[in-house]
């Protein structure tokens, strides 16, 4: 079987043979027209010009008109090429030059009914004499009388000329093929040397090297842009990479300090014996931290369905304002303890194309986020409002808001920045970017900014039409 190479090869060469063909024919079929109407204007001059000369002289003896023999001095070019006959309206010769001899030039009776008609005739005769012939015949009228005169010539010279240039054509022909072959076998050999390092250079790339690129041949053609294309490929993918290897090793992280927490205190306990109310204190602490783990799973399985596309939960026109006050139902334990008012700010009907349990999941991230970070007698509110096509949530709180070099980071998973860990605060650094991920789905937006009377603001909006 062929190889691509092979069969463009042959795809290139037919198209410049097929081109070549066309070019070929049409210019010698100009040619051939062009010699032709060349004769045939000769032959049409001197018949008229026979014409015009027995017209003017206006006597019954009718003769051709021929060159004098030249005396002395050079040679008079003496048209033997050209055989002249003048006619009746029956065909019947009148008169002929000296060069025809006793032949005479055929008048047809559909020839002379045509010259009856005042046309001048075209014809080729094929059976006169040893050459091809080239005849035509012009009506005249002589007083009360019509005649016609009729010019022949050979078509030897005309068909000498088209074979020459025929193969001059095909000489040109083998040479233009022959040379624009080269250059296609060249520039093909160009293109694909460049592929071949492209693919080179891809089968070097790995796992464990995503940094390099593919080399680019330093044009803007469609080959130039492919390689543009794979290289920003590869860049979204080593990015894409980092981004798993990260999450990885931070999973692994919050995964085994859990887990060595609860095997320390389980082994401190199975020590010697205790307490009945020692073991239940280690009972408790253990389960706070399963309850930990469990969330963790949870958060990483729902992360894993979002990256995989598997979020299945059917998306429907739903009400705000009433996941907005569920929401707010659900964390105010949480916000009880921690001495924080949650309030709402919700006048309208609020309505977004979302799935609702998975936007209830965003409300209870932001509002946890909101009450871990907000101080004793502080304030969560949470705002709806209706803006054209799109449906607008807004978290308040009044803490100290979020340093300016953390702004972009707030989503990154398993961040947390240094207050939340200086401070204690709870969490694994997943509730915002799982936020994320799930309004992005949603084909929402989500920003995180400061007020400006301090405390963090995050700005959901969501399609409420679609």
């Amino acid at each position: 079987m062929l190889s691509f190479r092979q069969r463009l090869g042959l795809v290139h060469l037919s198209v410049i043979v097929v081109v070549l063909a066309l070019a070929a024919f049409a210019a010698y079929w100009g040619l051939a027209r062009a010699v032709h109407g060349q004769l045939d204007a000769a032959l049409l001059a001197l018949a008229e010009t026979e014409a015009g000369m027995l017209a003017e002289e206006q006597v019954d003896a009718v003769h051709v008109h021929e060159a004098p023999a030249a005396r002395g001095g050079p040679l008079s070019f003496v048209r033997l090429d050209r055989l002249v006959q003048i006619v009746d309206t029956q065909g019947e010769p009148i008169a002929r030059s000296a060069n025809l001899g006793a032949a005479r030039l055929p008048a047809h009776a559909t020839t002379m009914a045509q010259v009856e008609k005042g046309q001048v005739v075209f014809e080729t005769l094929h059976d006169f004499g040893e050459e091809p012939t080239r005849l035509v015949t012009v009506p005249v009228r002589t007083g009360n009388a019509l005649r016609a005169v009729q010019v022949a010539g050979s078509l030897d010279d005309v068909h000498s000329t088209l074979k020459a240039a025929a193969v001059l054509f095909v000489i040109m022909s083998a040479v233009l093929l022959l040379s624009v072959g080269m250059a296609g076998a060249l520039l093909t050999g160009r293109v694909f040397h460049a592929i071949d390092d492209v693919v080179d250079k891809a089968h070097r790339i790995g796992d464990a090297d995503l940094s390099q690129r593919l080399p680019h041949p330093g044009t803007a053609d469609e080959i130039g842009r492919l390689v543009d294309t794979l290289n920003e490929m590869l860049a979204r993918i080593e990015q894409g990479v980092g981004v798993q290897q990260r999450f990885t090793a931070d999973a692994s992280h919050e995964l085994r300090s859990p887990l060595s927490r609860l095997r320390t205190e389980l082994e401190l306990a199975l020590r010697r014996p205790r307490e009945p109310q020692v073991y239940v204190e280690t009972l408790r602490s253990g389960l706070e931290e399963v309850e930990r783990l469990s969330l963790l799973v949870e958060e990483l399985l729902a992360f894993a369905r979002l990256d995989a596309g598997q979020e299945r939960e059917r998306v429907e026109r739903t009400l705000l304002n009433t996941l907005a006050e569920e929401a707010m139902l659900r964390m105010e334990p949480i916000a009880r303890a921690r001495e924080v008012t949650l309030a709402i700010d919700a006048p309208l009907p609020v309505h977004a194309k979302v799935a609702p349990g998975s936007i209830s999941l965003v409300l209870d991230n932001l509002l946890d986020n909101a009450i871990k970070f907000s101080p004793v007698g502080g304030r969560v509110t949470v705002t709806l409002a209706q803006q054209g096509e799109q449906a607008t949530l807004r978290v308040r709180d009044q803490g100290p808001g979020i340093r300016s070099d953390e702004l972009l980071r707030v989503f990154e998973r398993f961040y947390r920045g240094p207050s939340a860990r200086s401070g204690n605060t709870p969490g694994m650094g997943l509730g915002l970017a799982l936020a994320q991920a799930i309004v992005h789905a949603h084909a929402g937006t989500i920003v995180a900014t400061n007020a400006g009377d301090g405390g963090a603001v995050f700005d959901v909006r969501l399609p409420s039409i679609g």
